[in-house]
């Protein structure tokens, strides 16, 4: 990388790091780049990207942004994973790290939040924005369906009420007696 390629990347992480509500830091010892392929793959499928950046440069990149507090962590092969959907993120690198011990989760940070390996664990556990949405939305449509049922049900009763007592006056249903006048 020449320094104009190396300007533009820092400058492209900045935009990223100012628009994306999670980072995630992983060490990647040792994986292939069939590995890495398939890592990316899953990342993008959840809307997350994983990007191998070169330490110094994606410390200049953090340098005014609310993550800063992850620079620390930016030592020896690390990669780093994003996504504006915070949880998404979270759990692709935790389902990748539980079956390929080359990928360690270092920490990360949820806005200004700076949280170790345990926290991003803890994140990954949590429900995604979507899932979220589906229950909200059940939430929300559940009361309709009940209100609905509630007010129909008072019209059933007195129509069974009113057909009991014309059953009861004239000892036969009325659609009965309908057929018995034909």
């Amino acid at each position: 990388m020449d320094r104009t390629e190396k300007r533009e990347f820092v400058s492209t992480l900045a935009d990223v790091f100012a628009q994306t509500s999670m980072v995630v830091v992983t060490r990647n010892d040792g994986l292939t780049v069939a590995e890495v392929t398939v890592l990316r793959t899953r990342m993008r499928a959840a809307g997350a990207t994983f990007k191998v950046a070169k330490n110094r440069l994606a410390t200049l990149a953090l340098d005014g942004t609310r993550f800063e507090s992850i620079k620390p962590m930016l030592k020896g092969p690390t990669a780093l994973a994003w996504a504006a959907d915070p949880v998404a993120v979270a759990k692709v690198a935790v389902e990748f790290a539980r079956t390929n011990e080359k990928l360690v989760l270092i920490g990360g940070a949820l806005g200004t939040q700076t949280l170790n390996a345990d926290g991003i664990k803890a994140l990954a556990e949590l429900p995604s924005l979507d899932a979220l949405r589906a229950k909200l939305v059940g939430l929300l449509a559940a009361p309709a369906t009940r209100i609905a049922g509630v007010l129909q049900a008072p019209a059933g009763q007195l129509a069974r009420v009113l057909g009991a007592y014309a059953t009861k006056d004239g000892d036969t249903p009325p659609d009965e007696a309908g057929a018995e006048a034909a």
